[in-house]
């Protein structure tokens, strides 16, 4: 097919008359792509960056145009169909198509997770829906914000409103306070003069890695985003495999309840930091990525902050630690799918062998631990093992940092040691609010199920649950009152599972949507859900779905009289 340069009758041509002007599909805007390009700058235009590249324009436009998307699928050589299916994926972008009204510039997301629905976040939700004008302020629900000790919670644009009502929303609206407001933390001076990065900087200079491990493993250091698996033991298995190898900072804290890796990260942020590069160290990574929810501005900042201080400081190579940002999925909680999301992809949970200790990031060997876990790792580095194995309750070994939130006097992050009883914990928070008598808890958010008031004297830890047909988790702890319904919880709980299902598996997203309905009738069908939760449990690709039966399970076996 030759090139018509006389007859004018398109760029290719197979035949007469039929030439083409421009390639098939829809053609980006010359404005469009200046646009884009100026957003972007230098930055390099790699496919694991898409995700961060449409946070530019989210961040920029207010949504994500037709026109700019195509501009970027040809900035970027990928498919208009590529570009689309991720950001269409994630909760925190806005798609608008062509001859569709972009939303308001200002966006209201009222959380409605069981901590602030206890605490009326639905009573401010319409209350805000009929009193602001629909076309300046869009309101919306949103997921767990991680800021449950302060419910109800709302976020306005970045910037989070504690204890919300309609006044402090409208005050907030007239000022502009629309970004975030970062606390006051422990910066890189203050953390060097009390001897941070000491031990990092002597391990770099003739540390023994095997002796390091011996030592997280001797502290009794389990993963603490959820799995609780050995955390020294991760190590043996990456450096197993031939390099180059990644780590992969898990601060994707998605499960309603949890708050205690914010709570961390904006007092001191660099524990977790020189933990990360210890267990860089330790096995031979050739590249940091921290991945952060979309819902912690204020931590994003944080380490934007501190990581240029590093590289600054010469601790850290420019570029040797990536800061990747979520975009409002809770399914990227689960590690594989925190890795899809990392390559810019959609956050689906990979099918399992492999594991990401042997094909991870970039298909590499990948280190993966969560934001508690290493910020223990510094300390067990820096103050010996004995830190956490010196502390025994109820025959438990170690500490738990608790997050507390529901119907307790001062919901918060508490540290105590991993043997506390629900009345432990429920002491350490001031008591029961006032009025109000312990009915029951969940020991590990929604994933964990609830458990009745009877029940007070299990210790709240790894593999003591289990018995009982439940797990700590992450160690989010809510707390219901004899003012609440436990079926109403366990509703809630199957909403937030049915709205955050990425529905790669049959079982979980057409389980979790069926469950909803059945859980709405006056009466529960127990033999067909109970039929459900085994279908979904056994079938489920990932966590979530097999997760997701419990809080249906455990109200049937504890609250009958309910359902």
């Amino acid at each position: 097919m030759a090139l018509d340069q006389a007859g004018g009758k398109g760029v290719w041509k197979s035949g007469r008359g039929k030439g083409r002007h421009t390639p098939k599909g829809r053609q980006y805007e010359d404005q469009a792509l200046a646009e884009v390009q100026a957003l972007l700058g230098a930055h390099p235009r790699r496919r694991d960056l898409l995700i961060e590249f449409l946070h530019l324009l989210q961040d920029e436009y207010g949504h994500l145009s037709a026109r700019h998307l195509r501009a970027l699928a040809h900035e970027m050589r990928l498919s208009m169909a590529e570009i689309w299916e991720v950001a269409s994926f994630y909760a925190h972008f806005d798609l608008v198509k062509e001859g569709e009204v972009p939303p308001p510039a200002l966006t209201v997301r009222v959380c409605d997770s069981l901590s602030c629905e206890l605490a009326g976040s639905e009573a401010l939700f319409e209350a805000l829906e009929a009193g602001m004008d629909p076309s300046q302020v869009r309101v919306v629900r949103a997921p767990c914000m991680g800021r449950c000790d302060t419910a109800p919670v709302l976020e306005l644009g970045h910037h989070h409103i504690d204890h919300a009502t309609p006044d402090k929303v409208r005050a907030a609206i007239e000022a502009g306070e629309t970004h975030a407001d970062v606390p006051a933390y422990q910066d890189l001076a203050a953390y060097q003069a009390e001897g941070g990065y000491a031990v990092l900087s002597d391990l770099r200079a003739s540390g023994d890695w095997e002796a390091v491990q011996e030592m997280v493993l001797s502290s009794g250091l389990r993963g603490l985003g959820g799995a609780g698996f050995p955390s020294g033991k991760k190590w043996g298995f990456v450096r197993a495999n031939a390099g180059p190898r990644y780590l992969a900072v898990n601060g994707d804290e998605g499960e309603p309840g949890t708050f205690k890796d914010r709570y961390y990260l904006e007092r001191t942020p660099h524990l977790m930091l020189e933990g990360m590069l210890i267990s860089a160290w330790a096995v031979e990574a050739e590249r940091c990525y921290i991945y952060m929810r979309d819902e912690y501005p204020a931590v994003l900042e944080i380490l934007r902050r501190e990581i240029a201080a590093l590289e600054g400081a010469g601790l850290v190579a420019p570029g040797y630690i990536e800061l990747r940002r979520g975009a409002g999925a809770y399914i990227c909680g689960e590690e594989s799918a925190m890795i899809e999301s990392i390559e810019g992809k959609r956050g689906l949970p990979r099918h399992r062998p492999p594991y990401v200790a042997q094909v991870g990031l970039f298909d590499r060997p990948t280190l993966v631990h969560n934001v508690e876990t290493l910020h223990w790792v510094a300390r067990v580095c820096r103050e010996g093992p004995e830190i956490l194995s010196a502390v025994e309750k109820n025959g438990r070994t170690g500490l738990r940092s608790y997050s507390v939130s529901g119907r307790v006097a001062a919901p918060g992050v508490y540290l105590l040691p991993a043997g506390s009883t629900i009345r432990d914990v429920i002491a350490a928070a001031g008591g029961m609010a006032e009025g109000h008598r312990l009915k029951a808890y969940q020991p590990g958010g929604p994933s964990s199920g609830l458990l009745p008031a009877r029940m007070d004297d299990v210790p709240l830890d790894f593999d003591t649950l289990q018995p009982h047909d439940t797990f700590i988790g992450s160690a989010a702890v809510v707390v219901l009152s004899d003012h609440d319904s436990a079926r109403d919880a366990a509703l809630n709980m199957l909403r937030f599972f049915e709205a955050e299902s990425c529905g790669q598996c049959t079982p979980c997203r057409a389980g979790c949507e069926k469950a909803v309905k059945l859980m709405q009738a006056d009466t529960w069908d127990k033999p067909l859900l109970e039929e459900l939760c085994m279908v979904m449990q056994d079938a489920s690709i990932c966590g979530l779905g097999q997760a997701a039966p419990n809080p249906i399970r455990l109200v049937m076996k504890h609250f009958a009289d309910e359902v």
